[in-house]
């Protein structure tokens, strides 16, 4: 039986455990914080990743304790206009599932809660991978070590499997920063919000507000064109009155949103080239680790989740030859993922267009690309969500 080591215990990491322990392989997943823990904010799952939860047994779970959000809409950013409205039944239907909004805390104990308790080791950082033709180790900071017939390092973005493979990463400053709250919604001054899936394009920013565990809070992303910020931490708090100001203007049911946040985080964007393998013998990466991606598709788990779905059918494809397999997972996600990144990258630059001329156009092929092609999003990347890569179609020759 093929022993699999995943370094990394996020959504990632514990996403591939629960495929690969569906199959039958030996596991054992080691994570470097004290306890398996979310940051305090939401994730979007595309229909493309709630497929793979639901080939996982998963997605009852997960829609126990998503939003309750009925539609996807995006807005302008003064007048509220609806740009375009779409319904999760309408998404279903087109694409085999709908999405969902849950809290990265209430996603993780989903994931953890459908493994053994044995299988993971906290408090185990990994400082780096090695493989020979034999064997895969992994050495910790605590200067213990263990083997696998493979690795996978699911380990994030700044990855100590990616650059113990490859080296560092070259990451560039965007000139784009974000701001994030999860705001109560029983504390929002005024009419209670819309419990939408809901974007505001803007001049020079894009407000993302979805409902995260159930009726109770509102997940809040605010994107915003800034070339003086450039620390890239997601957990370094900034002052409520910073996302008043720089939003003075927009609408005012997102200023009341807003005003109801009492703890605001503010981060840089940085950006990331895809890279050209992502493998070296028996050791492997997935998630951020193998394709860091910009927020603006919300597919950076959903790609994940992907990842981890893909890797345990080409294990279960190849079960005599590890190396084999994780050549065949390569094969199958990289040129996706890949195209992932490079979509959320232009999306980046299409939702924050200050000229009203350009933002105009852009809305006009929103709703020519609905009309005339079946998109329901209408900015072209139907081939997202539309991906099942729980299928054994998911898996390249």
């Amino acid at each position: 039986m093929t022993r699999v080591a995943i370094i990394g215990g996020g959504i990632g990491g514990l996403a591939a455990a629960r495929a690969l322990h569906r199959r039958g392989v030996e596991l054992a997943v080691y994570e470097a914080a004290p306890e398996l823990r979310e940051i305090g904010a939401g994730v979007a799952l595309g229909p493309n990743a709630m497929k793979v939860l639901r080939a996982l047994e998963l997605e009852k779970a997960v829609r126990g304790v998503a939003g309750r959000c009925e539609w996807l809409v995006s807005h302008n950013w003064r007048t509220g206009r609806v740009i375009s409205r779409t319904s999760q039944r309408e998404q279903a239907a087109l694409y085999g599932c709908a999405s969902a909004t849950v809290h990265r805390a209430d996603l993780l104990d989903v994931l953890a809660g459908s493994l053994p308790a044995r299988v993971v080791t906290l408090g185990a950082r990994c400082t780096g991978v090695e493989s020979d033709d034999d064997v895969a180790s992994a050495r910790f900071q605590d200067g213990s070590a263990i083997e696998a017939d493979v690795i996978v390092g699911a380990d994030g973005i700044h990855s100590a499997v990616r650059a113990s493979l490859f080296g560092a990463d070259a990451p560039r400053f965007t000139g784009k920063i974000c701001y994030r709250s999860v705001v109560p919604v029983a504390a929002v001054p005024g009419p209670p919000p819309a419990s939408d899936n809901a974007q505001w394009f803007g001049p020079h920013g894009t407000v993302v507000l979805y409902p995260v565990r159930r009726d109770e809070l509102v997940n809040v992303v605010c994107h915003y064109d800034d070339e003086g910020y450039r620390h890239e931490s997601w957990v370094t708090e900034c002052d409520r009155d910073e996302v008043l100001e720089r939003y003075a203007g927009w609408h005012e049911s997102l200023l009341r949103i807003f005003s109801a946040g009492d703890v605001w985080y503010k981060w840089a964007l940085y950006d990331r080239d895809p890279i050209p393998h992502w493998t070296r013998g028996r050791v492997t990466v997935l998630g951020d680790a193998a394709h860091p991606m910009l927020p603006y598709l919300g597919q950076g788990a959903c790609q994940a989740i992907e990842d981890g779905s893909v890797l345990a059918l080409a294990l279960a494809a190849e079960t005599d030859d590890p190396v084999r397999a994780l050549a065949r997972y390569e094969r199958s996600r990289r040129p996706r993922a890949s195209q992932v990144v490079l979509t959320s990258r232009a999306r980046g630059t299409s939702n924050h267009l200050a000229s009203p001329l350009s933002a105009w156009r852009r809305d006009i092929a929103i709703a020519l690309r609905r009309r005339l092609r079946g998109d329901l999003e209408g900015r072209g990347a139907a081939w997202i969500p539309a991906y099942d890569a729980s299928s054994p179609e998911a898996l390249a020759a």
